[in-house]
């Protein structure tokens, strides 16, 4: 097995595939000393990935180990408090913008208008689909990880996370703060978490008890529009200069 450094912690796993052999390329690293353990292992049984296949015939099963590894990870960081966020997370001026919402109300494509509008060599995408949002030493961080969903876009960086954003489509552009039980219900709806597992469920409710202590979250009806990225920009920025 191969050795990686994702979201901080070491990860074993082997990649057979192209797209997780492609993805997970840039987060290899040395392997452990003799006697050493990794803090993830990840083993995906080659027959529980046929025996996936065959219930789910639309799936390769390049496909199905992208996935399974995917949620492998996702599932044993929230023991390194840490967990992924379904969104499009942004590094700009070292901090991260995280854009979330249901399927189809522009994740990606916002994330991508913040290149167009800031520069590429500026705002930089540090996960297209799921980063890893990771608590270290008090301070959250914004992770990049191998798992982007379809796109390839990641990079193997963290950065200090800013604030969070879930998008609902509009014709207009509005933004406001949400309340806890409002950012609550939204975080744990896009969070990557075991569903019959009480105990990665308590890890993940307390982490984002924390968070909400240290970052804003916010719903933004947008147009999907380079208006909406000065919107959502100059409100996060606006509000952060009024907290220090």
């Amino acid at each position: 097995m191969d050795t990686y450094r994702i979201g901080d912690v070491t990860v074993q796993m082997e990649c057979s595939g192209e797209t997780l052999t492609k993805q997970a390329k840039p987060y290899r690293t040395e392997p452990l000393s003799p006697g050493d353990l990794p803090d993830i292992n990840i083993d995906i049984n080659s027959e529980n990935l046929k025996s996936r296949k065959e219930k789910y015939p639309h799936l390769t099963l390049n496909e199905w180990e992208y996935v399974q590894t995917g949620f492998a990870f996702y599932r044993d960081i929230l023991d390194y408090d840490g967990f992924g966020l379904h969104s499009s997370a942004v590094a700009l001026e070292n901090r991260a913008v995280l854009f979330s919402g249901s399927c189809g109300t522009g994740k990606s494509t916002h994330a991508g208008l913040w290149q167009q509008y800031f520069g590429k060599d500026k705002a930089v995408i540090v996960n297209d689909d799921k980063p890893v949002l990771r608590l270290v030493k008090g301070i959250f961080y914004a992770y990049g990880t191998p798992w982007s969903g379809k796109s390839t876009l990641n990079a193997n960086i963290r950065v200090p996370l800013g604030a969070i954003v879930f998008l609902q489509q509009a014709k207009e552009n509005h933004i406001r703060r949400l309340d806890s039980k409002e950012a609550i219900r939204m975080l744990v709806y896009q969070s990557l978490h075991p569903n019959n597992d009480l105990d990665k469920m308590n890890k993940l409710l307390t982490l984002i008890d924390a968070l909400l202590q240290k970052t804003t979250v916010y719903q933004m009806d947008c147009n999907i529009s380079l208006e909406a990225v000065k919107l959502a920009f100059d409100t996060i920025n606006h509000e952060r200069t009024e907290q220090r």
